[in-house]
C-alpha cells in the first residue's frame, strides 16, 4: 500500500494539512508507518515538515527546549542532556533510536512510550499547534482532540545528576517491549528525606500516568527499606494496567511494587 507524503517548510502549513481526514504526521515513522504495514486503513496519507526548529535542541539558563523531530539518538549524542540518556536509551535498539522522535513518543500507546514516562516525571511542557500544556494534561486529552496535534517541542528543566531515577523492565534484553516502566524525579533535603516527588508509570494505563498516592507517601521519608514501605504498598493505586502479548494486567500489577522498591533503593 503506497501513501502520498506531503512535505511543508512551515509548521503552520503542515498543521493545516492535518485537518484532512486520514492524514497523519510523519516524523520518524516508527508508529504510523508500522500501523499501515499492519493493516490500518484509516491512514490515507502523511504530512511532514522540514522546519529547522523541529530538529533543534536549545539549552538556556538550565531549561532545555527539544524539537519534536529530535531523535533518541540525537538526545544520546547531546552532552547537555545526559540526565535523559538512560531514558532515550530505553527506546528500542540503535536502528529505532535513529528514527524515533520525541514528538512521536508522546503519542505512543502502551506498551510503548518509554521516553514520555521520563518526561512526565520531569514535569515537561508540551508545545504544539494547539498551544502549550503541562505534559500530564496533554496526555490526558491526547486521544480526544478533533485532529492530531502537531507537537513542535517539549521543554523541561535540565535534570541534575541523580535527580531522575529510571527503570524499564522487559522480557527481551537488552531493549525489548516494556512490561513496566518507572521514572521518579526526587528531591532530598539536607537530612536525606524526600522533599518532593514526581513518579511516572508506563504500561499501568493506556498512556503514561502519575502515581500520586505513592508520591505523597514518600514525602518526608528517607530512601531506606523501612521508610519506603508505605509508598511501595500504594504504588499501584489508581492504575489500570494493560494486557498484551508481553504481559497480563495481573502480572504487571504484581511486579510493579517489586521494581519500584528496587528503583528507590538502587
Amino acid at each position: 500500500m503506497s501513501l502520498a507524503v506531503q512535505t511543508f517548510s512551515s509548521v503552520r502549513d503542515a498543521s493545516d494539512a492535518l485537518e484532512s481526514e486520514g492524514i497523519r504526521y510523519l516524523g520518524g515513522g516508527t508508529l504510523v508507518v508500522r500501523a499501515v504495514n499492519e493493516g490500518d486503513v484509516s491512514i490515507t496519507g502523511y504530512v511532514r515538515s522540514t522546519a529547522p526548529t523541529l530538529q533543534t535542541i536549545d539549552i538556556a539558563e538550565g531549561r532545555a527546549t527539544v524539537g519534536a523531530s529530535v531523535t533518541m539518538a540525537a538526545i544520546l549524542a547531546h552532552v547537555g542532556l545526559a540526565g535523559l540518556h538512560p531514558v532515550a536509551k530505553a527506546v528500542g535498539g540503535p536502528a529505532v533510536r535513529n528514527m524515533a522522535t520525541v514528538g512521536g513518543n508522546l503519542f505512543a500507546p502502551a506498551p510503548y512510550g518509554d521516553f514520555t514516562v521520563g518526561l512526565l516525571a520531569l514535569d515537561a511542557t508540551v508545545h504544539s499547534s494547539d498551544g502549550d500544556a503541562p505534559i500530564e494534561d496533554f496526555l490526558a486529552a491526547r486521544n480526544d482532540r478533533r485532529k492530531p496535534d502537531l507537537v513542535t517541542a517539549v521543554s523541561l528543566d535540565v535534570p541534575s545528576a541523580g535527580v531522575l531515577r529510571f527503570l524499564k523492565v522487559s522480557r527481551v534484553k537488552p531493549r525489548g517491549v516494556s512490561v513496566v516502566t518507572i521514572a521518579a524525579a526526587l528531591a532530598l533535603d539536607d537530612a536525606g528525606k524526600v522533599s518532593s516527588a514526581r513518579i511516572a508509570l508506563g504500561c499501568m494505563a493506556d498512556r503514561p500516568m502519575r502515581a500520586h498516592v505513592a508520591e505523597q507517601a514518600l514525602i518526608g521519608r528517607q530512601l531506606v527499606k523501612e521508610e519506603i514501605r508505605e509508598a511501595v504498598a500504594v504504588i499501584g493505586e489508581g492504575t489500570n494496567p494493560v494486557t498484551d502479548p508481553v504481559a497480563s494486567a495481573w502480572y504487571r500489577s504484581e511486579v510493579l511494587p517489586v521494581h519500584f522498591s528496587r528503583l528507590l533503593l538502587g
